[in-house]
């Protein structure tokens, strides 16, 4: 049976574990979904506990935010000097080390990572598996007041399946660890905090040890893409606002469009087109899947087959081949054959550029030449109707930059008057291995973005926070954002 000690070569606060222990210390081990250990009592001094805090709240904290978490980090503690602070690095990177190395059956390296993380109100750090070379016992040092499991800030674990198990919440001095040593498969996430007046501080890092042979990775199977429905531009006249119908403005966007990759359309479908759709959204029985892994995504999709008829006319609009020319009018991409190719653009130059030669008299002319000489290929689109609330989002993910193509993004939000931008649930686009956002998509209702990116720009859409939750109470539709989200490609 498993034991805890009290150590002579340590300070009397801490309490080391060994394998010839009893339970009566509150020690807890678990395999499910894999292996992790809860030591209550780590620290038994509150003396102790509350001047750790006081050392830890006076560091310089730098607000981290991208598409996996919204929180406050110190800088490494490996060389902060505070007497607490130094005191719990030196039990932490010597005995318990070497005993948990022990107990392992793994040689640990005598560095640790350790920083202190401070999770208020909204801040969330989601599903994710801290999968990095040499990684192999992560540990969670808690120290946080009185707390209730309607606080929120729980550390959930999630199995490969994507179920989880929520830790039940760990009072103030209690340590955590999480075994990475049999599998590297350990999927973990900071669940949001919840309440607007506590601060979750805990001291956080790893262990490090010689490497496992990782595991490969899932691939998910694409969409399946089609090419446009044979509709012809009475659907146009029939859905759209007349502004965009007009052949003029059509050029303006497009010129707009080419300056900067993206527009938004505001009031694009006819008023009460948009009502009609908005309504049956929310009062019809649509049938709606809940999307994951939650290490990738969280959003409902709405099953087509369930669409209602105004829904489904919708849908088809945005299928049709009359809407694939549009876009090729919006946008000057060629999505349908009737919209000029670059060659076709280049030789109309090169004829322009002809004349104007001949009538000034020069000789000197360089004819352009199609220098891929190949077939044009056939646009075709790839689309979901979602359904967005509290706790949803969309993850950057490792393979996303090898499978980025150029594609053109249409997202249009349905019923989402009330929604403000610090709710979260915007479309971000960030460059490959950079932090800085290109653009920010806000849903706006019936106003259609569309955003073109290449190879090297990856979108993702933020966590919706617990502040959506102040829409009114007792209409959970109106406490979700709708859209249609579709991806064309040339």
């Amino acid at each position: 049976h498993l034991v805890v000690r009290s150590s002579e070569s340590l300070p009397g606060w801490l309490f080391i574990v060994s394998l010839k222990a009893s339970i009566q210390w509150g020690l807890e081990l678990d395999c499910h979904p894999f292996p992790h250990c809860i030591i209550r009592n780590f620290i038994q001094s509150d003396s102790f506990t509350e001047n750790l805090q006081r050392e830890l709240l006076d560091l310089n904290f730098h607000e981290k935010s991208n598409d996996l978490y919204k929180f406050n980090q110190s800088d490494d503690l490996k060389k902060r000097k505070e007497p607490h602070i130094t005191g719990l690095r030196a039990a932490l990177f010597g005995l318990f080390r070497s005993w948990l190395g022990e107990v392992l059956g793994v040689e640990l390296e005598p560095t640790v990572d350790i920083s202190c993380a401070k999770y208020q109100y909204t801040d969330v750090l989601l599903c994710h598996d801290d999968e990095l070379e040499g990684r192999r016992v992560a540990f969670i040092l808690y120290l946080v007041p009185p707390w209730e499991s309607s606080d929120g800030g729980t550390l959930d674990l999630f199995s490969t399946d994507g179920k989880y198990w929520c830790v039940l919440w760990c009072p103030a001095g209690t340590l955590c660890a999480i075994y990475g040593w049999l599998s590297l498969c350990v999927f973990v996430q900071v669940a949001e905090v919840l309440s607007e007046d506590k601060c979750r501080l805990s001291l956080s890092g790893w262990f490090h040890g010689p490497s496992l042979e990782r595991p490969p990775r899932h691939t998910e199977t694409p969409f399946p893409r089609s090419p446009h429905l044979p509709r012809d531009e009475t659907l146009l006249l029939e859905w759209l606002n007349p502004l965009y119908l007009d052949v003029d403005y059509q050029s303006q966007v497009q010129q707009e469009f080419e300056d900067s990759s993206e527009i938004q359309l505001k009031n694009f479908l006819k008023e009460e087109k948009f009502k009609e759709v908005s309504e049956a959204l929310r009062s019809t029985d649509v049938q709606w899947t809940k999307q994951g892994p939650p290490n990738r995504r969280c959003f409902e999709v709405a099953s087509l087959e369930s669409f209602p008829q105004c829904v489904s006319a919708c849908w088809e609009l945005l299928c049709s081949e009359a809407f694939f020319l549009l876009l090729s009018n919006f946008t000057g991409l060629r999505l349908h054959y009737l919209s000029p190719s670059d060659e076709d653009k280049e030789e109309e130059k090169d004829q322009e550029d002809e004349e104007d030669r001949e009538a000034t008299g020069s000789s000197v002319y360089t004819p352009s030449t199609n220098k891929n000489n190949k077939e044009p290929s056939t646009p075709v689109c790839v689309g979901q109707l979602r359904r967005w609330a509290h706790g949803d989002y969309t993850l950057l993910h490792d393979g996303d930059a090898s499978r980025a193509e150029y594609a053109l993004d249409l997202l249009l939000p349905l019923s989402c008057p009330d929604w403000q931008t610090e709710f979260g649930g915007f479309t971000s686009y960030v460059a490959n291995e950079e932090d800085e956002e290109l653009l920010m998509v806000y849903p706006e209702e019936n106003s259609l973005a569309l955003v073109y990116r290449d190879k090297e720009t990856l979108k993702f859409v933020k966590h919706i926070n617990h502040r959506s939750s102040t829409l009114p109470i007792g209409d959970y539709c109106r406490r979700a954002v709708y859209d249609f989200s579709f991806v064309y490609y040339e």
